[in-house]
């Protein structure tokens, strides 16, 4: 059965998301997953929607065009920033419409992984085994989580980041393209991990920390 599809942000990381659609339709092509109806979002600048055009995809107007639609219309979040991602998910959450999940076909995805919906796998994305994801996750390209971790809800695990085995993330956590945070480690709420970092030890709560070891 196809489902109707909406993905929320029409900036890159949307169109990246919108992307993961297309790419899941192609790999089941007597059955594609996704039908999708556009794109929608509050602010667009003038250069992504002609971003937009050139992908054949419409603009269907601000975030409550989902207010009305039909309750078996899906959305999915694509925007990149964590807390800009909750506040639009809490938002939207209370629409009639539900929260798709995405996972890219050249993604791997361990057999006993539960995620919330809205969860947004990248292609290259790798999450082994025993791994807990909250709502409205997203593992950008190559991204990784190691066996026995937990990603609280809004995560972001960006390009080329690697999160060990044992670890939890807690709401909000943004982790840089490259960062790695090691074995059995917590990262508080709305925390960041810049790029390149190398966390050593627990980060509290609404801090940044960059470098090798982070600080």
């Amino acid at each position: 059965m196809t489902t109707r599809l909406v993905v929320v942000g029409c900036g890159g990381h949307g169109r990246e998301v919108l992307t993961i659609a297309r790419a899941m339709n192609d790999v089941a092509p007597g059955r594609p997953p996704w039908h999708l109806l556009g794109v929608v979002d509050d602010r667009p600048t003038e250069e992504n929607l002609k971003r937009l055009q050139q992908l054949d995809v419409p603009y269907l107007g601000g975030v409550a065009w989902l207010h009305d639609a039909s309750p078996d219309v899906r959305h999915v979040i694509g925007i990149g920033d964590p807390r800009v991602r909750r506040a639009v998910g809490q938002r939207v959450d209370g629409y009639r419409t539900s929260a798709a999940s995405l996972v890219h076909p050249a993604a791997t995805i361990g057999p006993d992984t539960v995620h919330g919906p809205g969860f947004v796998a990248f292609a290259g994305a790798r999450v082994t085994t025993n791994v807990v994801i909250g709502r409205h996750v997203h593992l950008n390209q190559n991204a990784t989580v190691g066996h026995d971790s937990t990603l609280a809800d809004y995560v972001s695990v960006n390009p080329l980041a690697a999160v060990s085995g044992d670890c939890h993330l807690a709401d909000g956590v943004l982790v840089g393209t490259t960062a790695a945070v090691l074995q059995g480690l917590r990262v508080g709420r709305d925390s960041t991990v810049g790029a390149g970092a190398c966390v050593i030890r627990d980060v509290p709560d609404g801090v940044v920390v960059k470098g090798v070891p982070a600080r």
